[in-house]
């Protein structure tokens, strides 16, 4: 991200009450992500669930979000951004609450699958909303979500493991309640935006991956998410700690999450390029991933690995998203959705290959697995260099070169 004409540079944080409101419902949701971790070990004791069967509440999750971001577009392009956003929130609500009051490991998983459709119609769709009303330019708005996404991430455990220490129901009644205040905010402060000219075709997302910036960036998320989701799924297990201590323990790599993805990432960004930050940031988290398989059994080398995963995690997060959202001529909410697709694929079925793994080989094979997928990840991005450097020129002319925003408007 090059930095503003003229040494130019308006506050990613000084925003519309409505972006602002997106953004809360956007750190509820991304808490969902690591709501869980706390009591991963919980609900394998408490309903007699193997780890592996466990592992499929991220699985079905991430799977179906991913499915379901093909048709974001279609249904926001009929019915307007705001109400997908409404809509998608309510089926959160609704499916965290049916979470928390099952009674089997099956019917948790099968809540978190109508709790995914619901998060790939509000996901998809904020990033658009909150791009297309932030002040301050399209790199500030990325930060702000980015910086949603930090903060979800980062107190999502903490929540987790206070909530999960009374029940291990707690959480998902918890994100149920927040999401309640997160729709109410969304109805009463974000104002309808404008539907676009075209409806988007249900065929939209596949085809923009023809794009070949696009598809390369998808397929490294895809190898990205693995180790991701592998880390955050299954480094619980062997951890052996109660639910506070894991929320404490996720929580230290959220923290590292939000402040290096808002304030890092862009600092790496302007001075080494995108090509050479993502580069660098997989491979030093491959390094850790591997670290994490060869002393998965020594706690506290494993906890630390996993807190310092977090400043990995963020730079990449930032960097990606950015480039994802420049790297193609199709429409942005197209290629989100687009690449959501190809991630979360990834993300979901990471955790229950890691569980697999485990029982064919042992707890070290899925770590050392997920650090060769982010060197795959650096061996992809290798391909698209030209279209990386297309997309840092396209975020260059899109700084933003006008004054700071009044007060008035935020």
């Amino acid at each position: 991200m090059s930095g503003t004409p003229g040494g130019a540079h308006a506050s990613p944080f000084r925003q519309p009450k409505a972006v602002f409101a997106v953004a809360f419902a956007c750190v509820v949701s991304f808490m969902g992500i690591g709501l869980v971790d706390p009591i991963l070990p919980a609900i394998s004791h408490q309903l007699n669930a193997s780890p592996t069967q466990v592992t499929l509440l991220f699985t079905s999750y991430l799977v179906v979000t991913a499915v379901a971001m093909l048709i974001t577009g279609w249904v926001s392009s009929r019915i307007g951004a705001k109400r997908t956003l409404i809509y998608g929130l309510c089926l959160i609500v609704v499916f965290a609450a049916l979470a928390g009051s099952s009674g089997s490991i099956g019917g948790i998983v099968g809540f978190r699958a109508g709790w995914g459709v619901g998060n790939a119609l509000f996901i998809a769709t904020s990033l658009a909303v909150i791009v297309a009303s932030a002040t301050g330019g399209f790199a500030g708005a990325i930060i702000l979500y980015e910086t949603a996404l930090g903060v979800g991430i980062a107190f999502g455990p903490l929540v987790g493991g206070l909530l999960g220490e009374v029940s291990w129901r707690g959480p998902f009644y918890g994100v149920a309640v927040l999401m309640a205040i997160a729709l109410l905010a969304t109805v009463v402060l974000v104002e309808p935006l404008p539907k676009p000219a075209q409806r988007t075709s249900l065929s939209a997302p596949l085809r923009a991956l023809r794009h070949r910036g696009l598809l390369t960036m998808s397929v490294a998320a895809l190898l990205y998410n693995w180790a991701f989701f592998t880390m955050l799924g299954y480094a619980p297990f062997p951890m052996g700690l109660g639910a506070i201590q894991l929320g404490l323990v996720f929580t230290g790599w959220g923290v590292l999450v939000a402040v290096f993805a808002v304030f890092g990432a862009p600092a790496l960004q302007r001075r080494l390029g995108i090509a050479r930050t993502l580069y660098a940031n997989l491979f030093l988290f491959a390094l850790t991933m591997a670290a994490i398989g060869l002393w998965t059994n020594q706690r506290t080398v494993l906890i630390c690995c996993v807190i310092v995963a977090g400043v990995f995690c963020g730079v990449n997060n930032t960097v990606t998203t950015q480039a994802v959202m420049t790297i193609s001529p199709v429409e942005r909410p197209v290629a989100s959705a687009a690449y959501g697709f190809v991630r979360f694929i990834g993300g979901g079925l990471a955790p229950y290959a890691a569980g697999r793994m485990v029982d064919a080989f042992n707890v070290h094979v899925p770590f050392y697995v997920g650090a060769l997928t982010l060197l795959a990840a650096i061996a992809v991005l290798a391909t698209a260099r030209r279209e990386l450097a297309q997309s840092e020129r396209a975020q260059a002319s899109e700084a933003p070169t006008a004054a700071p925003v009044p007060a008035t408007q935020g």
